[in-house]
């Protein structure tokens, strides 16, 4: 890479720092929508799973897992741009942020399946405290019941990151050459959160499979959803095609504000950072 590229590389300890913080800002600010959305896609509706009554419930697991989650994914994320970008002489290809985004799933799911799958049973009331959940999700089977949906998360992320952030990154372009100068938070944060609205809307049905497999529920035939494809196909042909975008509202309008908190976060930290001095002069370097 040329200098001018090494200068835009973004340090791995603080696209670290800048995602925990982001991470934790949204999923705390947000926690009542997620709850909102999952109970609207458990199996039974929303009133059975607990309507609008403790919305805050699983708050906790969730901000201990929001940080090092959302951490894991910048770095995984900011590190793999410039080596995809290697490959092409230097020069930015939407496809880089897509496969580099992916990596970035691929780690963060490690912290935020388990996360999730504490998060949500709390949230349709199966555990009244974390230390519940916790000795309770272990009784069933282990340590690998933290890890119960974790390639249909994955499988929902990625095409989540292939629509979001090329969308993210192409909007920031185009808004840096229209005014000819560098993106601000807000505005970077602009771009979050309509990228995340699409991207959320697409992948809705997946997300739905992934809360009825976390959930443990089951289907008609009284056998637990398994496999993202078995699962979508049973949702289908059982409840109809409404069914796999339940709590589609919650969902888009909880990812559109909360891109907006997230990249808004994440890009002024990344300002905030720089301005400590700690990471060295900024340079050219842009979010």
């Amino acid at each position: 890479m040329s200098e001018g590229e090494n200068e835009n590389k973004v340090p791995f300890t603080l696209a670290m720092v800048a995602g925990g913080i982001a991470g934790t800002t949204v999923d705390v600010v947000m926690f009542p929508l997620d709850t909102l959305k999952t109970r609207l896609q458990a199996e039974g509706g929303f009133q059975k799973a607990g309507g609008f009554k403790g919305v805050y419930n699983g708050v906790v697991a969730t901000a201990l897992g929001a940080a090092p989650g959302a951490a894991m994914f910048f770095s995984a994320y900011e590190g793999m741009k410039p080596r995809l970008q290697a490959f092409n002489g230097g020069k930015e290809h939407p496809i880089h942020h897509s496969i580099a985004a992916s990596f970035g799933e691929i780690a963060a799911c490690l912290i935020r399946v388990p996360t999730a799958v504490v998060t949500q049973n709390m949230q349709v009331g199966a555990y009244s405290s974390y230390g519940e959940a916790i000795s309770g999700i272990m009784a069933k089977k282990g340590i690998s019941s933290f890890f119960t949906g974790y390639w249909t998360t994955v499988a929902r992320e990625i095409p989540f990151s292939f629509i979001q952030f090329p969308m993210y990154e192409g909007l920031k372009s185009f808004w840096r050459k229209t005014q000819g100068s560098d993106t601000t938070p807000l505005q970077g944060a602009a771009c979050g959160s309509l990228s995340g609205g699409v991207a959320s809307a697409v992948t809705t049905p997946l997300d739905v499979v992934k809360t009825r497999m976390m959930l443990g529920n089951k289907t008609k035939a009284g056998e637990l959803y398994v496999g993202t494809v078995n699962s979508l196909t049973t949702i289908f042909r059982e409840e109809g095609a409404a069914a796999l975008f339940s709590g589609v509202g919650p969902r888009v309008g909880w990812i559109s504000i909360g891109g907006f908190v997230f990249f808004g976060a994440y890009e002024k930290a990344m300002q905030l950072c720089w301005q400590t001095g700690a990471w060295g002069a900024k340079k050219d370097f842009r979010v």
